[in-house]
């Protein structure tokens, strides 16, 4: 029997990239429309009370998953240098609740939600553990809706949260960016440039994706989105065609440290752009997890979309 997999989000970058690969795969795709939703809550207690009151929009979705194997959700507001709002709160925290009741209520086998490795913040080492460090309003809302998830009763349906790394497509504007400052004379490490980047591809994530849905085997609540072997160095030579500069370590911690400073005192205005210059700098380590444990780990793509990126910019 064909496999249907509902996704959410399917029009966005990382939705659409699933949506074709799952067609490549053989599997049948029902694209669901994930409706608009506010939260007041900052809690998980609180997030998990306002799902249950939305009796209405959980029996329409569960409507719409009926008859689905599997459902991922790639929605969300992704805005790293947002706000915070109960529209952020509502898209990247209550939105990932309702999905996972109403896959419950229509017996789905297995729920994957799509979070970011940017919940863990500045940690030096990102891993599958429950630890968060959220240091923006973007960060704090994928936190938020990781822990609510973990504090549902559980039901039927298996519930996967993948946390995706800097994920970068030739089509992403994201990635136009970084191709365009590894060209430009600010490309620049701390030292060699040699520690581990999670700079990631899309093409990657979307096949990790397929493998966790997939398994047959239980799979762990929590999984990280597994490292595709860059260097900080690497990711910008890739990116630009050319070396970055190499810069003093104790100056880039200096700056990095004056720079979150003055940002707190404007009200977190300037943590994204910060965090940007952090990860091109030093980059970020990743723990092995499940994906290693398991032989699960997606053929790495990054430096291939990254020069496919530059060639495209011309």
């Amino acid at each position: 029997m064909d496999q249907v997999w509902a996704v959410l989000g399917a029009s966005g970058f990382i939705g659409s990239a699933l949506t074709a690969s799952l067609g490549r795969a053989g599997i049948t795709v029902r694209q669901v429309k994930a409706p608009r939703l506010s939260a007041r809550s900052t809690d998980a207690a609180g997030l998990l009370a306002e799902a249950a009151a939305l009796t209405d929009q959980a029996m329409d979705l569960a409507g719409a998953l009926a008859g689905a194997d599997v459902v991922i959700n790639a929605a969300g507001l992704a805005t790293p240098s947002g706000a915070d709002s109960p529209e952020l709160r509502g898209a990247n925290a209550l939105l990932p609740v309702l999905v996972a009741d109403a896959a419950d209520t229509a017996g789905v086998r297995r729920f994957v939600h799509l979070s970011s490795a940017a919940v863990q913040g500045h940690r030096p080492c990102l891993d599958e553990s429950s630890s968060v460090e959220p240091f923006s309003a973007y960060s704090r809302s994928k936190a938020l809706g990781e822990q609510a998830l973990s504090a549902r009763v559980p039901g039927h349906c298996s519930v996967i949260t993948i946390r995706a790394t800097s994920v970068q497509g030739p089509a992403r504007d994201t990635t136009a960016k970084l191709v365009r400052i590894a060209a430009s004379p600010l490309a620049s490490v701390a030292g060699r440039g040699d520690s581990p980047s999670p700079v990631s591809s899309v093409d990657a994530l979307t096949s990790f994706v397929l493998l966790a849905g997939a398994q047959p085997e239980p799979v762990p609540a929590l999984v990280l989105q597994p490292w595709e072997g860059a260097t900080a160095a690497g990711v910008l030579e890739a990116a630009g065609g050319r070396q970055p500069f190499r810069l003093p370590v104790w100056f880039c911690r200096g700056s990095l440290k004056a720079g979150y400073a003055v940002s707190a005192l404007l009200g977190e205005r300037l943590h994204g752009p910060l965090r940007r210059v952090e990860m091109m700098w030093f980059g970020q380590r990743q723990e092995p997890g499940w994906a290693e444990a398991t032989g699960n780990v997606p053929t790495p793509h990054v430096e291939e979309v990254l020069r496919e990126a530059r060639r495209q910019r011309g």
